[in-house]
């Protein structure tokens, strides 16, 4: 029998975090409801979830910030947003901090079971599809999938799963033009806004890895996707 996935769930209103616990409960999930960050923080690094919903704005350390500091121990488990309408101008700054996706309050039921649905299903398909043994020569930097691994003359960088998943990607169109609904598709399981503004997030950060090799670089190319830009002389 499969193990329920589980979730943690931090939400300052009491009633609506009761509400959405219970709910959850009774669709087969396992919740835990903290009712602040800073107690979110404590569950997440005292047990292991399968995805965090988190309320942006909460006391005591709000949902961006709890989300930075979850990200730097743990680069794969799924964060889903809740947030107020007239917050969507904080979208950028959410993914900035890790985020998979949002909830625009208010929601239904249905629609948040969905959308954690799909976050989980597309977190667990995103498979590499990569040979365990390939690796990829960027210049003077080698990038090895299986390892989640970019080194060059100045060390080696661990990525996390989705910037591994996505390089990938762009290693495999090299020089040529990655067109931004299969990467989405690719790497996201689906193309959509919020998907579409995390892979932004995720270039960039390619972006500012790869600087320290002249020559090769991630351009955009307009109204159609990416294009790794590799020197053939340095295959």
């Amino acid at each position: 029998m499969e193990k329920p996935d589980k979730i943690l769930l931090c939400e300052d209103d009491e009633n609506l975090g009761s509400l959405l616990a219970q709910y959850l409960k009774a669709k087969g999930y396992q919740v835990t409801l903290c009712p602040n960050g800073e107690e979110g923080l404590k569950a997440h690094r005292a047990d292991k979830f399968d995805l965090m919903l988190l309320d942006v704005m909460m006391p005591r350390m709000d949902g961006f910030t709890m989300a930075k500091e979850v990200r730097k121990r743990d680069q794969d488990i799924p964060i889903v947003f809740l947030t107020a309408k007239q917050m969507r101008a904080d979208l950028l700054e959410g993914f900035r901090s890790g985020a998979d996706d949002f909830i625009t309050k208010p929601f239904s039921m249905e629609e948040l079971l969905l959308r954690i649905a799909a976050v989980i299903r597309r977190v667990r398909g995103a498979e590499l599809p990569v040979e365990p043994t390939k690796v990829f020569k960027l210049g003077k930097m080698t990038f090895d999938g299986r390892k989640q691994m970019l080194s060059g003359p100045d060390g080696e960088r661990s990525l996390t799963t989705k910037e591994t998943h996505l390089l990938h990607v762009l290693c495999e169109h090299m020089n040529g033009t990655l067109e931004r609904s299969e990467a989405l598709r690719s790497v996201w399981g689906e193309s959509n806004h919020f998907n579409s503004r995390s892979m932004d997030v995720y270039i960039a950060k390619l972006r500012k890895y790869l600087t320290e090799e002249p020559g090769v670089e991630i351009v955009n190319v307009h109204g159609k996707g990416f294009r790794l830009l590799v020197p053939i002389t340095d295959q």
